[in-house]
């Protein structure tokens, strides 16, 4: 039986999501198995979104980020920390566009893109 282009295309956009995140977790040495189970429920939640607004597919990177994000918060605190202010004002980054392509992290305090979705390994 051959799948559908659309979704093979929603699966696609689906694992691209879960790498980024998985990647951006792991840069934080924050990747273990219960938090991977957050990451894998916010991709079940987006696939039936995504299947309700195929529209949507395109925003799904930073939809399941935000998703994870507030998990996290929910659990453990404050995911991913801004390396941009440190100090004692400890706050989160927050992605850009809330809906939109090609999200990224953002200092919201210093409007200071930090790094893309799926590259906080690469900050210094």
């Amino acid at each position: 039986m051959t799948q559908q282009p659309e979704t093979t295309g929603l699966e696609q956009a689906l694992h691209t999501a879960r790498a980024r995140i998985l990647a951006d977790l792991s840069a934080g040495d924050v990747a273990q198995a219960d938090v991977v189970s957050l990451v894998e429920e916010a991709v079940a939640h987006r696939r039936w979104w995504v299947e309700q607004w195929p529209d949507g597919m395109a925003f799904v990177d930073g939809l399941v980020a935000q998703d994870v994000q507030d998990s996290l918060l929910e659990r453990y605190g404050r995911w991913p920390l801004c390396p941009v202010c440190g100090g004692a004002d400890l706050h989160a980054l927050e992605i850009e566009p809330e809906l939109g392509e090609n999200p990224h992290w953002v200092c919201a305090k210093t409007a200071t893109s930090v790094a893309r979705l799926g590259s906080l390994d690469t900050l210094p």
